[in-house]
C-alpha cells in the first residue's frame, strides 16, 4: 500500500506533463476533425496510437507500485492498451496501403485479443469474483447482453441494410464490436462490488468504456449505410476512451483490510440480478419486428438468437449447479455446529425422534460444562471457543461408535445412545468423565473446566422426546447440585421434585400480583426492662393448595429467579405501613426489614426505601435493615455507598447471622453498621453451658460495644439462654421465649412490658 501511494511522487512533474500531453493530443484531433482540416485520417491515426501507447506505459507503471492482487489487472490493461495501438498502426499501414476500410484479419484478431486481455482485466480486478465458477458466471452475463443487442442493432441499423452489404464474414464481424462493448459494461458492472465503495479507476474506466461503446455504435452504423470516411469527427471518441484508462491509473488502489475476504458479501441489489436478462425481452421484441413480409427472419438475427438460447441455457445450467451448492452448504449450516464439526440440536433431535419410532431401547446422555462462563470471562471468548473444540474433540473419541454425540448449544452437549448397546450410558458417562480429566499443564492453567452429566433412559413415563430431554436436564442439574465432575441417571425422585420446584416457581410469579403473601411480625424485646421495642418483619406465603409456607420454602427460589426484588419491595412497603400504625399505640417503636444481597446491587434501592417510608409517614430512625454478612462482605465499593447514604439519612443498618459468615473485622470499619445479630446456633449452645458458645455470645458483645453497635440475641427459646445472654450484657433479644411471629393485630396487645422473669 506504501509503494501505491510513494511510486507517483518520484516523477510528479513527468506524469503531469504527460497528462497534459494526451489531453493536448485529443483536444487538437478534436479540433482538427471538426474542422475537417486536409489530413484528417491520418491524424486520427495517429492521435490513436500516441494516446493508446501512452496509456499502455501508465497501465505497466501501475502494475509495479499497486499491491499484488491488483498487478494482473493493470498488467491485461497495459496489454489491452498495446494492442489497441499495434492494431491502429497495422490499420493505418494497410489504409495508407490501399485499403479503405482494413477490416482484415490481422486488424480484427489484434482487435478481438485487446477485447480480450480487457475483459479479463475486469474479471481479475479486485471485487471481481474469485472463483472461476463466479467468472464464467459473470462472462456469461456480459455475453447474453451483448448477444440480445444483435437483433435490436438490426432492427435500428441494419434494417435498410442488403443482405449483400453483410456477405464479408470480416465486415460483419467489424460490426459486431457494440455488442463486445456493451458486454464489457456489463461485466464492468457487474464486479464493481455491491454495497461497498466504488473503486475511482473503475469509473473512469466505466466512462471510457461508455465512450468507446457510443463510438462503435456510430461507427458502425456510418459504415452499413456507406457513410463512413476516415477522419470523421467520431475518430476522437477511441482515442478520448484511451485518455481516460491513462487517467484512471492516477488514483490510488481501494483501501481494505487484511480480513476483507473473511466478512460476509452483501446481497446484490435487484436491478444488478436481473441486469443480463432486461435486454432479452427487447431482444424478443426486435425479432418479432424484424421478420421480413415473407416470414424470414434475417441470418444474423437468427445466428444471433440461436448463439442467445445457447448461453442463456449455459448461463441457467450455472445457476442450478450454484443453487445445488448452496442448497449444499444451507444443509450443512443447518444441521451442524459451525465451531466444533458436531451435529447440532436440529439434527439430535430428528436422530432421536427417530429412534424413538424405531423401538428399542434409547437413552440421552446430557453434559455441561461447569464454569466454562469463568473461562470466558477470564481468557476471553477465543479461549472459551478453543476450549468447546478440544472438549468435542475428546469426547468424539470417548464416545467412538457407541453413540451420536451432539452440541446442542453453548457449552451443552448430548450424546445419543440407541438401539443395540455395547456400553450402558453410565459406562459410556464414566468415559466421558474420564476423557474430560485436564491433562498436565492445563489445570494449572485454569482453561479446563469439569463437567457434569445427567443420564435418561425412554421409559413408559415419557410420552415424547421433550419428555427424555427434560429428565436428562434434571438429572444433570442435580449432577451439578451434587458437586459437580459426576453424573447422575434420572430417577421418579428427582423427576417429581424437579417437577413440583418449577410448579412452585410459577406459582410464586403470581404471587405477589395476586395478593397471596402476608407478613407475620416477632417481637424484639429489651432485655433490661422486657418491653417491646421492635419487631422483625417476616413474609409469609398464602398458597392456594399448599396452605402457608414459611419462608425457607420459597426466598431460596426467588432469590434463583430474581423474583425476590419484588417481593422485597412488597415487604419493605408493607413493613413500614405497619411500622407507622404502631406508632400510633407506642412511638418509639422500630421495624426490621431483611434486604436480599440482590437487592443491595440495585442502584434504585435507595428511592425504594425512601419511598416505602414517605408514602407511609414513618421516619428513618423507626426502619431497620437486615443485611446478611456474606452479602455485605461479597458487596461492591457501590453497595457500601447507597447503604453509607441509607446510614446518613437515619435508617438503621444491622448485620444479620453475625458469626456465620466471614466475620472480618475489617470490614466492620467499612459497612455502616448500627447493630449485630448474634445468629441463634450459638445461642442454642447455652442451655447446655457450653463455655466456648458463651465466650463467643461474650466476644461478639464486647466487640459490638468496642464499635458502638447494639447487640440483638437471636433464637431465645428458654429461660437458661434468656439469663445467659442477659449476664452478658446483650441489649435485646429474640426468640420463641418472647414471642413467635403473628399478625399485625395479635402485635399491638403486646407492646406493654413482658415479664422477663418468666
Amino acid at each position: 500500500m506504501s509503494l501505491a501511494v510513494a511510486a507517483p511522487a518520484r516523477h510528479p512533474l513527468a506524469g503531469r506533463v504527460g497528462l497534459v500531453a494526451a489531453v493536448v493530443v485529443v483536444l487538437g484531433e478534436m479540433i482538427w476533425l471538426v474542422a475537417g482540416l486536409p489530413g484528417a485520417a491520418l491524424v486520427s491515426d495517429l492521435g490513436a496510437m500516441a494516446v493508446s501507447s501512452w496509456a499502455a506505459v501508465l497501465c505497466i507503471g501501475a502494475a509495479r507500485r499497486h499491491p499484488h492482487a491488483l498487478r494482473r489487472f493493470w498488467s491485461l490493461l497495459a496489454a489491452t492498451m498495446m494492442l489497441a495501438a499495434l492494431g491502429r498502426t497495422v490499420w493505418t499501414v494497410e489504409r495508407l496501403g490501399g485499403i479503405d476500410l482494413p477490416h482484415t484479419p490481422l486488424v480484427g484478431g489484434l482487435f478481438t485479443a485487446g477485447i480480450v486481455t480487457g475483459t479479463a482485466a475486469l474479471l481479475c480486478s479486485r471485487a471481481g469474483p474469485r472463483s472461476l465458477i463466479g467468472q464464467a458466471r459473470t462472462l456469461l452475463d456480459g455475453v447474453i447482453v451483448g448477444l440480445a443487442l444483435i437483433p435490436i442493432g438490426w432492427l435500428l441499423v441494419f434494417r435498410d441494410v442488403a443482405d449483400a452489404d453483410l456477405a464479408d464474414p470480416l465486415r460483419t464481424f467489424g460490426l459486431l464490436y457494440p455488442m463486445f462493448d456493451l458486454m464489457q459494461l456489463t461485466i464492468l458492472v457487474a464486479v464493481a462490488g455491491p454495497g461497498r465503495p466504488m473503486w475511482r479507476s473503475l469509473t473512469v474506466i466505466g466512462a471510457g468504456l461508455a465512450i468507446r461503446a457510443g463510438a462503435d455504435t456510430v461507427y458502425v452504423s456510418l459504415v452499413a449505410h456507406g457513410s463512413y470516411a476516415p477522419g470523421h469527427p467520431v475518430d476522437v471518441c477511441w482515442p478520448l476512451s484511451y485518455l481516460l484508462v491513462g487517467l484512471a491509473t492516477r488514483y490510488p488502489p481501494p483501501a481494505c483490510g487484511d480480513g476483507e475476504e473473511d466478512v460476509e458479501s452483501p446481497l446484490p441489489p435487484w436491478w444488478r440480478v436481473a441486469l443480463p436478462y432486461l435486454p432479452v425481452g427487447g431482444a424478443i421484441v426486435a425479432v418479432m419486428l424484424s421478420r421480413r413480409p415473407t416470414g424470414q427472419t434475417p441470418h444474423l438475427v437468427f445466428v444471433g438468437m440461436m448463439a442467445l438460447l445457447g448461453v442463456l441455457a449455459l448461463r441457467q445450467g450455472l445457476a442450478a449447479n450454484e443453487n445445488l451448492r448452496l442448497v449444499g452448504r444451507l444443509r450443512r449450516l443447518a444441521y451442524s455446529d459451525q465451531l466444533t464439526g458436531l451435529p447440532n440440536r436440529l439434527t439430535f433431535i430428528r436422530r432421536l425422534r427417530r429412534a424413538l419410532r424405531a423401538g428399542g431401547p434409547v437413552a440421552v446422555v446430557l453434559l455441561d460444562l461447569d464454569g466454562f462462563k469463568q473461562v470466558n470471562d477470564r481468557f476471553g471468548h477465543a479461549a472459551g471457543d478453543r476450549l468447546l473444540t478440544t472438549t468435542a474433540e475428546r469426547m468424539r473419541d470417548a464416545v467412538g461408535p457407541d453413540g451420536m454425540i451432539a452440541r446442542l448449544g453453548g457449552d451443552e452437549f448430548a450424546v445419543l445412545v440407541a438401539g443395540d448397546r455395547p456400553v450402558s450410558p453410565e459406562r459410556l458417562a464414566v468415559r466421558l468423565l474420564a476423557a474430560l480429566e485436564p491433562l498436565p499443564g492445563e489445570e494449572d492453567l485454569g482453561v479446563h473446566p469439569s463437567a457434569s452429566i445427567g443420564i435418561a433412559e425412554y421409559g413408559p413415563q415419557h410420552t415424547s422426546h421433550t419428555d427424555l430431554l427434560r429428565d436428562a436436564d434434571i438429572a444433570m442439574y442435580a449432577a451439578k447440585a451434587s458437586g459437580k465432575s459426576a453424573y447422575r441417571t434420572c430417577t421418579a425422585e428427582l423427576r417429581e421434585s424437579a417437577v413440583g420446584r418449577a410448579e412452585l416457581i410459577a406459582d410464586l410469579r403470581r404471587a405477589v400480583d395476586e395478593g397471596q403473601l402476608l407478613m407475620e411480625f416477632q417481637p424484639i424485646v429489651d432485655l433490661a426492662t422486657g418491653t417491646v421495642r421492635s419487631a422483625e418483619a417476616l413474609v409469609r406465603w398464602r398458597h392456594p393448595r399448599l396452605g402457608v409456607l414459611t419462608p425457607a420454602r420459597f426466598l431460596p427460589l426467588a432469590e434463583e429467579t430474581g423474583l425476590i426484588l419484588g417481593i422485597d419491595r412488597w415487604v419493605i412497603h408493607e413493613a413500614c405501613r405497619a411500622a407507622a400504625t404502631w406508632r400510633e399505640h407506642a412511638p418509639e417503636v422500630t421495624v426490621a426489614v431483611n434486604i436480599a444481597a440482590a437487592h443491595l446491587c440495585r442502584p434504585d434501592l435507595i428511592a425504594t426505601v425512601t419511598g416505602a417510608m414517605g408514602a407511609a409517614g414513618l421516619p428513618p430512625r423507626a426502619l431497620t435493615l437486615e443485611l446478611t454478612e456474606s452479602a455485605l462482605i461479597e458487596g461492591s465499593e457501590a453497595v457500601l455507598d447507597r447503604l453509607a447514604q441509607l446510614r446518613d439519612l437515619g435508617v438503621r443498618i444491622a448485620i444479620d447471622d453475625f458469626g456465620t459468615g466471614y466475620s472480618s473485622l475489617s470490614y466492620l470499619h467499612r459497612i455502616p453498621a448500627t447493630e449485630l445479630k448474634i445468629d441463634r446456633s450459638f445461642v442454642s449452645r447455652l442451655d447446655a453451658g457450653d463455655a466456648r458458645a458463651y465466650a463467643t455470645v461474650e466476644m461478639v458483645n464486647r466487640l459490638a460495644g468496642a464499635f458502638d453497635l447494639a447487640v440483638v440475641a437471636e433464637g431465645v427459646e428458654t429461660g437458661a439462654q434468656h439469663a445467659a445472654v442477659t449476664a452478658i450484657g446483650c441489649r435485646q433479644g429474640q426468640g420463641w421465649r418472647y414471642g413467635r411471629p403473628t399478625a399485625l393485630s395479635d402485635l399491638l396487645p403486646t407492646l406493654v412490658p413482658v415479664d422477663a422473669a418468666r
